[in-house]
């Protein structure tokens, strides 16, 4: 089975190398300048499938042979790209039916990528056979370090409401239920008389009047994402005929809400991820990290590649912030932190046309007389020095659940607010930990989670009973869990779980509640912890909880639940399951909707809510509110015996990965960091008890 590339010089560095965009001269000056920056890995090839197939069954390679050759003439290895995200426009023309169709019933324009419907038998039967093509002539090049199949699977067409997805979602329907009386039953149908009496009466969830069946669009959303894989497998099992190099595609996470990345794991050799800074958010690093943790876990704990980020601005979001100095190394050193083998960009030079001319590069159009150029040849002598850190690990305590089918569920239409955002909680939850050093895995909530002190479930509205049972037996045998509103309350068909709230966490959490309070838009109540410190502020949404074997640990002080527990604690076997029943105030104010540059498979981009990350004046009460989420996950983990550093300021990261202890320094003055000791990687200094660490600087070391 293949595994993980092996590369020359320990991690990898590089970018999407598109050498088609300039005349032959050009690729002689960046072989030169790529030696000189220590690029040691491009991606070549993801965009090409126009030319080396210039008409149906015509190949042309002579560009792409001399490209590699280059290439390995200069001792540069290949990450081989299938061409296949961006069909050429003789495909389209000549299968016309093979376009991407939306929810409107539009038929979508082809002068883009991802412009192509990912049912169509005519696209299956033409990437395929591209792929063995490619597979056949280069398996044996010595540039080869590793295949990268198609290029983010999702970006676009995430979903296609056309008359060939309809029936494929139909045949897939079939093999999921076996009968229509099944799927009825699933779907509850009888609502609103809505029932089938055979599979060809189904259509895809396209534009109608509000109210369409949820269990409808959850299962499409679940079709679509088995269709993407089908192709991924598809072109995968040609390569594989020819080549037993390792296999990839770039995954983006968590940006890319249709796709559930824990179905896609298992399919990839190694597991790589594109992540673009939120360039507005005034938390981008923290987004940064959540993003590298999630896709760590994701790779199940083992090294994963940074596959694209950027050196600068991006050209999609509304205002396009370029990075400050230093920023670019800060945000590369942070994802080899938490697991990355490596670091890689869009793109090696910056292209002059199209829709992409002002994204930032690493050669960008200032050229090599230029800060961006500094920075990256200064960053991959960093990354020589860090050849050590390959493939270790990055160890946690605490676990946050992360469940994509309940994002796609909880974000449908007819909730009990429209402030309820997976996103939102999940991202208030992680800023908070991040805050107080903590550095976490996120899981399923059918994984095993016996290695964690605590296991954190901000937004876990679809659970399943197996999945409940699963954070049962945890609690029992000694785990901590804590639970925020509104989770437990739907199965995988989003049908409430019968009895009070919440559902299936009913009795790990010793609790009920009878009803929802959801909060006026920028509504707040009271929050009063036992102890009798000053209290918080909560936001979104208050419950009526009514304790059974748990203990009330803070109570509502007024609003529509004063006088009533709003964070209980049930200690429950060995362990305990706490419950929070508001949205506490954040400190520094936590991001809202989407937020973080997120994509809705529509756009790459494309977000929601207040968008961008931006923060909302509620979610800088934390400033107001020092207790807060921040103040409870305090002792929530100290119940839960989880150490984190003492005297540590807020704003540096501090994760370990292996033997080695990274300290990203995100304040504009320098920090000491007690209790370090040993060799520091990128400047060979002894620390002896403490480190200084820079303004906007990075120190990592040996321990």
């Amino acid at each position: 089975m293949p595994g993980y590339p092996v590369l020359p010089d320990g991690l990898a560095y590089g970018g999407d190398y598109n050498p088609e965009q300039w005349p032959e001269e050009v690729w002689q000056e960046d072989v030169r300048l790529m030696r000189e920056a220590g690029v040691n890995l491009v991606t070549v090839g993801v965009f090409n499938w126009g030319l080396i197939e210039p008409a149906e069954d015509v190949y042309d390679f002579d560009r792409l042979d001399r490209i590699l050759d280059l290439l390995h003439t200069e001792g540069i290895m290949v990450d081989l790209a299938t061409p296949t995200s961006s069909p050429p426009v003789w495909f389209r023309n000549r299968y016309p039916g093979s376009r991407l169709v939306d929810r409107e019933g539009r038929v979508l324009g082809g002068a883009t990528r991802h412009s192509f419907c990912p049912s169509s038998p005519h696209y299956a039967a033409a990437s395929e056979r591209v792929a063995v093509r490619l597979a056949e002539r280069y398996a044996g090049h010595p540039a080869l370090a590793m295949w990268h199949v198609h290029n983010e699977y999702g970006w676009a067409n995430a979903h296609c409401y056309c008359a060939t997805s309809a029936e494929a979602f139909r045949a897939w329907l079939r093999e999921r239920y076996g009968d229509i009386g099944a799927v009825n039953a699933a779907w509850g149908t009888t609502f609103w008389g809505l029932t089938y009496g055979s599979f060809d009466e189904i259509e895809p969830p396209v534009l109608a009047p509000v109210g369409l069946l949820t269990g409808l669009q959850l299962d499409f959303m679940r079709f679509s994402v088995d269709t993407h894989i089908a192709n991924y497998r598809r072109e995968r099992a040609a390569v594989r005929r020819f080549s037993d190099l390792p296999v990839t595609t770039n995954f983006m996470i968590p940006n890319c809400k249709p796709m559930d990345y824990w179905r896609w794991s298992a399919e990839v050799d190694v597991v790589a991820n594109d992540h673009y800074l939120d360039a507005e958010g005034p938390d981008a690093h923290i987004d940064l990290a959540m993003a590298a943790d999630l896709t760590r876990s994701v790779a199940g704990g083992r090294p994963w590649m940074l596959m694209e980020h950027s050196t600068g601005a991006v050209n999609w979001q509304p205002r396009n912030l370029a990075k400050r100095r230093g920023e670019m190394r800060r945000n590369s050193l942070a994802h080899v932190a938490r697991g990355s083998d490596s670091v890689m960009f869009f793109q090696w030079r910056a292209s002059r046309h199209g829709a992409e001319k002002f994204h930032s590069a690493m050669v960008p159009h200032a050229g090599t007389d230029s800060e961006v150029w500094r920075d990256v040849v200064d960053l991959g002598a960093d990354l020589g020095r860090l050849a050590p850190v390959r493939g270790s690990r990055v160890e946690a305590d605490v676990a946050v659940i992360w469940d994509w089918e309940s994002y796609w569920a909880l974000e449908l239409e007819w909730r009990p607010s429209t402030d309820l955002r997976f996103r939102e909680r999940v991202g208030a939850f992680y800023a908070a930990l991040w805050r107080e050093h903590v550095t976490v895995d996120f899981v399923h909530p059918s994984a095993d989670l016996s290695a964690y002190r605590l296991v954190v479930a901000p937004s876990a509205y679809l659970l399943t009973e197996a999945s409940a049972k699963n954070l049962h037996r945890y609690v029992e045998a000694g785990g901590h869990l804590l639970v925020s509103f509104f989770s437990g309350i739907v199965d995988e068909n989003d049908t409430i779980h019968g009895g009070p709230y919440p559902g299936v966490l009913r009795e790990v959490l010793g609790l009920s509640v009878e009803e929802f309070h959801p909060l006026r838009e920028h509504g707040t109540v009271t929050v009063t912890p036992a102890t009798g410190i000053e209290g918080s502020v909560g936001r979104i949404w208050s419950e009526r909880v009514r304790v059974r074997e748990a203990t009330p640990v803070w109570t509502f002080a007024d609003g529509p639940d004063a006088g009533h527990p709003a964070v209980t604690r049930h200690d429950l076997g060995a362990g305990a399951a706490w419950y929070v029943a508001t949205a506490l105030g954040e400190v520094h104010g936590a991001t809202d909707g989407d937020g973080h540059g997120a994509t809705d498979g529509d756009g790459h981009g494309a977000t929601d809510g207040d968008g961008h990350g931006a923060t909302d004046e509620a979610h800088g009460s934390g400033s107001r509110d020092p207790y807060g989420l921040r103040g409870l996950l305090r002792e929530v983990l100290d119940h839960a015996g989880v150490r984190r550093l003492a005297g540590v300021p807020e704003d540096v990261e501090v994760v370990r990965r292996g033997a080695h202890l990274f300290l990203i320094n995100h304040a504009d003055r320098p920090v000491t960091v007690p209790g370090v000791t040993g060799t520091g990687l990128l400047d060979g200094v002894e620390h002896r008890g403490s480190a200084t660490v820079p303004p906007g600087g990075v120190a990592v070391v040996r321990t």
